[in-house]
């Protein structure tokens, strides 16, 4: 998901900033919304402010245009008639993409304050610091910011007599019949390049090179830096890791299986392949 032109990232609200704000309030990381009607939408402001649990722990978001982004926690219960609390995932399609983008945002700065209550350290209760954007330890110093948790992203691909072909995996945890690119999280010291020939060969046995930079994507699920490249297939026989990934094949392109949605990074970078040879190619049309 990708933050919208118009949206001012900022931690502390501006002084003279409109009450006319959107709000979204999560309970246990799913966002409520007024679902009265198809799509849904954010719920008004007083209907928001009416379920959140500390307004003194709102966190403030951002600028959209004029208008102010708070984020905040729900109390536990029920959501108030016509509305729910939805899985963002399944509010892909259904919510604006810049909203989704948005609440995104807030809600990894609210699992922040949930996870960073207490100093790491010597335990004692943090305090905001910063103007929101860290927390710290009043008793040693030690200083928290959100974490962001770097992770690679690649698309091999290798071109044959019959076209060009993809190597795409699926993991238990995708919707069934789903099939990506390999992703897997930057270990200490490595480089984003080391980690992909690491994971390429650890998760399907296969060994790439001619790494190229595609993009990189903010995914709040729960706080990855999704950095994605395209790489050439060089040798190996696919061997699925065990207990990681379910299967693993080259699929041409007139062969695809369901590719992720397309405000996924992984999506665009799948396309970014096949337009490459096949700029008419179905799948590019999402």
């Amino acid at each position: 998901m990708i933050l919208p032109s118009r949206f001012n990232p900022l931690w502390t609200a501006p002084e003279h900033a409109s009450s006319d704000a959107l709000w979204f309030v999560f309970q246990r990381g799913n966002l409520l919304v007024y679902n009265a009607h198809d799509p849904p939408m954010l719920p008004l402001p007083a209907d928001a402010t009416a379920v959140v649990a500390d307004m003194g722990a709102a966190r403030f978001v951002g600028m959209l245009g004029d208008t102010p982004c708070w984020a905040a926690r729900a109390r536990d219960g029920h959501a108030p008639p016509d509305h729910a609390f939805e899985n963002l995932r399944m509010l892909f399609n259904r919510l604006p993409d810049d909203l989704l983008a948005i609440a995104g945002r807030g809600v990894q700065m609210l699992e922040f304050d949930r996870t960073h209550r207490h100093c790491g350290a010597c335990a004692t209760p943090t305090e905001i610091h910063e103007g929101g954007r860290s927390r710290r330890c009043p008793a040693c110093g030690e200083t928290y910011y959100p974490k962001v948790s770097p992770a690679m992203m690649v698309a091999i691909k290798r071109d044959g007599p019959q076209g060009r072909e993809l190597l795409l995996a699926r993991s238990a945890r995708f919707a069934r019949g789903m099939y990506s690119a390999l992703a897997g999280f930057v270990e200490p010291s490595e480089s984003i390049e080391e980690c992909i020939r690491r994971e390429a060969f650890e998760e399907v046995g296969v060994k790439v090179g001619n790494l190229r930079y595609f993009a990189s994507q903010g995914w709040p699920f729960p706080n990855s830096l999704m950095i994605a490249y395209v790489a050439d297939y060089e040798s190996g026989e696919i061997v699925p890791e065990e207990g990681e990934i379910e299967d693993a094949q080259w699929f041409s392109l007139d062969a695809l299986p369901q590719l992720p949605h397309r405000l996924s990074i992984a999506r665009r970078l799948i396309s970014s392949v096949i337009a490459e040879v096949a700029p008419d190619h179905p799948a590019l049309r999402v």
